[in-house]
Parts: structure tokens; sequence; C-alpha cells
């Protein structure tokens, strides 16, 4: 026999959940504080309001770029990119919940006509991100547990030609951890707040920019 009152706590925790998937909000921009749902439960983690507001204001003036969200979860990276003034952007998403909040966001905000969505794993997605591109700005905020297997996967789309040729790719990882890439990259900023870092990188001023054919 459950105790009295269970039915209710599960009742408030519950609602808890749902008001708390609804709690991002774009921080900026044509659509500056309109909500954003995130997908429940532990399979993605959206990156805090906080965060992004930091991040965007390193990253400066998104008019006119296009963007590429890989491990997009709710878009709201991408979205931010886009209500800044960013010309589209290219989401990229497997997990059936998050995909249900991205294009929810999207969605409301009327964003569909500036958006692609891709509902793949980005290592299957490669040759599609690739034939999408190449991006001024591709941000990328993988699963923490699966970081190595991520950054293999981005070396790659780098070595095919993802990143136009002054273009930045923006990496969430620990604070704890260093990344690095392939394809001749180079860290040229890394911000960290929290338990969080954000490294940009760039095509090094003597890597000759020269992709690998798909």
């Amino acid at each position: 026999m459950k105790p009295r009152g269970s039915n209710a706590a599960i009742g408030i925790l519950l609602r808890f959940l749902e008001t708390s998937a609804w709690a991002m909000r774009v921080v900026a921009g044509q659509f500056s504080g309109r909500r954003l749902r995130a997908p429940a439960g532990m399979e993605t983690r959206p990156t805090a309001d906080r965060v992004r507001q930091a991040l965007f204001a390193v990253m400066g003036e998104m008019d006119g770029l296009s963007v590429a969200d890989l491990y997009a979860g709710s878009g709201a990276l991408g979205i931010e990119a886009l209500s800044r003034g960013a010309r589209h952007a290219v989401f990229v998403e497997s997990a059936r919940g998050a995909l249900r909040a991205l294009r929810a966001n999207l969605d409301s905000l009327g964003l569909a006509g500036r958006s692609t969505v891709l509902p793949l794993l980005v290592r299957a997605a490669t040759r599609r991100v690739v034939a999408n591109g190449p991006y001024d700005l591709v941000l990328c905020d993988p699963p923490w547990p699966n970081l190595a297997s991520a950054t293999a996967t981005l070396s790659s789309l780098v070595r095919l030609g993802i990143l136009a040729e002054q273009g930045r790719l923006v990496l969430e990882h620990p604070k704890s951890q260093t990344v690095e890439l392939a394809g001749g990259l180079v860290v040229t900023d890394t911000r960290r707040w929290g338990g969080t870092a954000v490294s940009i990188f760039q095509q090094a001023a003597d890597e000759p920019f020269c992709p690998d054919s798909p």
C-alpha cells in the first residue's frame, strides 16, 4: 500500500519537471525573452541561459551568417544565432524527445524557412551536413560522456570542409578536459563558466584552406 500523500508528491514532481522543460529563453535579438522548450529527462543537457549569453557576447555579430548546430538538443544555440541575425541554421539531432522540442521551438518562432533539421546522429549525417555548408559558425554541444567520439566526428567534418574560410567552430565541454581537433584547427579562445568550458576553433593562419573530397 502506498503511503498517503505519495500520489500528490509525484504530481508535484511531474509538474515541476514539466515547467522546468520550459525554463529556457532566447537571450537576445529578434526573439529575446521568448521561451524555449527543452526535452525532459537526462538524454540531453541544454546549455544554460547564462552560458549562452556570455558565449554570444564573445562571438560578436551574427548578421548574415550560415550556422550549423550539431548535437542540437532543443536548438537553443542555433536559435540564439538566428535571433541575433544569422541567415540560416542547420540543426542535427537524433533523440526523439529533443527533436520534438527542437521542431516545436522552430515552429513557435516561425523559423521553418530559415532552418533545416537533420534527424540523424551527427556521424551519420556527415555528407548531408557538408552538402548544406560551408558554415561561418559551427556550434557543438555533444554529450560529455561521448566527447572523444564527438571530437573524432568533428575532425572528420573539418577535413571535409564544413567551415567557411574564416569560419569558427565552438565546442562546449567539461572545464576539466582539454579538447583538440584535427584538420588544421587551433583554439583561439577558451572561456569557462562553472563546470562548463567553451573552446573556439579556427583555421591556423599558416594552414592552407584545402578541404578533402567527401
